[in-house]
Order: structure tokens, then C-alpha cells, then sequence
């Protein structure tokens, strides 16, 4: 059984409005696109910060532009009109946690991936709000955002930890601290670990700068030694992108002996074998 659940109903541009996507139709499209890519587990997980809920959590510029939309009514929409499972990408910020866990509690949700995209008030992947601007080094990111990771996981707030390395997305070695990676990484695997959160394997990275799935193999492969479990995902903006590279991942999990992918619903994880039926 192949699963699909970090997928956007729309692309990230601000004209990408609900009215335009959360359509039946639209759902429709990510549905046919998951039955031809062998995906029989889909799921949708829009950005938390498209919603003007959202700022009743953090009142960032970033997400002032963006919070415009209903995130009950999406809600409702995924529940009524589609067959998909029914998540949700909320951005971990430290010391909002409470408010985080309240309004996802709210949505009665089938899984919450928490991912982290900003260290402070900027961000490591998006060139407007630019944490490589800060002065800081890359030694310094790095190792906040694997701390911050580990906070997103001790949290207990969500189901999945999405591309759990995301700090690497630009794949410019100047960005990049030197040696050993795995002093970073251990910190968050730790956490991972103790908390039994899933990993995200995410082909995203694929299509970035990067070009590389997320997380790193030895990052993984750190996971599956505190037995993680894995959730696969393609991060799909468009319906194209639905699965996108799977033939990557899956090579990846064999070659480190992963042969289950988690699933959910209601925010209860089941362990399914990869190529197995499931629910």
C-alpha cells in the first residue's frame, strides 16, 4: 500500500484562493492522478497559514498576507465533498503551543504534520524573510533548526514530521556546515524517537535546489534505529506532483529495510506493509 499524505489542494501563490481549489473537481483531479501513481491512501494537508485562523496563533507579516481563508471550512469541504483523509501542515512555533494544540483540536482531524519552516521570525526556505541574511553561520542554523525540530516532536501536537531536513533545501555548500552532519541531526532523532512520532520521506526535495529526498539516508537511517515509523509523502502542490519520484523513495526504504508505511485516521497511526492492502 502506497500513501500520499502531505498534499496541497493549490499551489503557494497568494491568487490560489479556496474558492478557486477546494472544489470537488479539483479533488477529483489529485484523486485520478493517486489511483494512476499506485497511491490508494490519499490525503490533503493545506498550510496552516492560509487560514485566517491562523493568527490567533502567530502574527507574522508572512502569515498576514497569506491567513484569508476559512480553515473550518476547509474543513467541512474535505469531510463532505471527497473521499481523501483529512490533515492539516501547521508550523511549529516555540512557545505557541498551547494555541497550536487548541485550534488543531478543533478540526477533528485524521493526522497533523508539523513541519518548520521559520527560526524566529525568518525563514530557511523562503528569500523574503531569509535566515541566510541574518549573519548567522550556517554551523548556528543548522543547529537551531534541528533543535527547533526537536521541540516540534517533543511537542506531542502532531502525528508527522515533515521533510525532516529542510534546512538543506538550497544545496549551496556555503549554507552548508562542513564534516559530519549527524552531530546536528542526533538532538532531533532523539526526540523522534522518544516521542514515536512519524517520519516524514518526502520526495519534495527532489524538486528543489537540493534535488535530494527528505530526510537525508543517514538521517533516516537513524530514525528506523529507535524503530520511527514512516510515512511517505510527495509535498504535490498540483496534481502532477502526486507521488512524484516514488520510485526514489521506495528504492530508499528498501535499501534501509523499511517494508511499512504508517496511515491514519482520526489521528490513530496503523502500520501497513508497503505493497499490502490496507483500510
Amino acid at each position: 500500500m502506497l500513501t500520499d499524505y502531505h498534499v496541497h489542494l493549490r499551489p503557494d501563490e497568494l491568487e490560489a484562493t479556496a474558492e478557486l481549489y477546494f472544489t470537488s473537481a479539483g479533488a477529483e483531479r489529485y484523486r485520478e492522478a493517486a489511483q494512476a501513481a499506485g497511491i490508494s491512501e490519499l490525503g490533503v494537508s493545506e498550510h496552516v497559514h492560509r487560514f485566517s485562523q491562523a493568527l490567533t496563533i502567530w502574527d507574522h507579516p508572512y502569515w498576514r498576507e497569506y491567513a484569508h481563508d476559512d480553515l473550518f471550512g476547509y474543513c467541512a469541504f474535505v469531510r463532505e465533498e471527497t473521499d481523501l483523509r483529512l490533515g492539516l501542515e501547521v508550523d511549529f512555533i516555540p512557545g505557541r503551543e498551547d494555541r497550536i494544540a487548541n485550534l488543531i483540536e478543533r478540526c477533528e482531524l485524521d493526522y497533523a504534520i508539523g513541519s518548520v519552516h521559520f527560526l524566529g521570525d525568518r525563514a530557511v526556505d523562503d528569500a523574503d524573510y531569509d535566515v541566510w541574511q541574518s549573519g548567522r553561520s550556517p554551523e548556528q542554523i543548522w543547529r537551531r533548526y534541528f533543535e527547533t525540530l526537536a521541540e516540534a516532536a517533543r511537542s506531542g501536537l502532531f502525528d508527522i514530521l515533515a521533510h525532516p531536513d529542510l534546512v538543506k533545501i538550497w544545496g549551496d555548500p556555503r549554507r552548508r556546515p562542513e564534516g559530519d552532519l549527524r552531530r546536528y541531526y542526533e538532538p532531533a532523532v532523539e526526540a523522534i524517537v522518544e516521542a514515536g512520532i512519524a517520519v516524514e520521506v518526502s520526495t519534495a526535495g527532489l524538486r528543489k535546489p537540493i534535488a535530494e529526498v527528505y530526510p537525508s539516508p543517514s538521517f533516516l537511517a537513524l530514525c528506523l534505529e529507535g524503530s520511527a515509523p514512516v510515512a511517505l509523502s510527495s509535498d504535490a502542490h498540483v496534481p502532477g506532483q502526486v507521488g512524484y519520484a516514488y520510485d526514489q523513495a521506495l528504492e530508499l526504504l528498501d535499501s534501509l529495510g523499511v517494508g511499512e508505511l504508517a496511515t491514519f485516521s482520526r489521528r490513530q497511526r496503523t502500520l501497513v506493509p508497503i505493497g499490502g492492502e490496507g483500510a
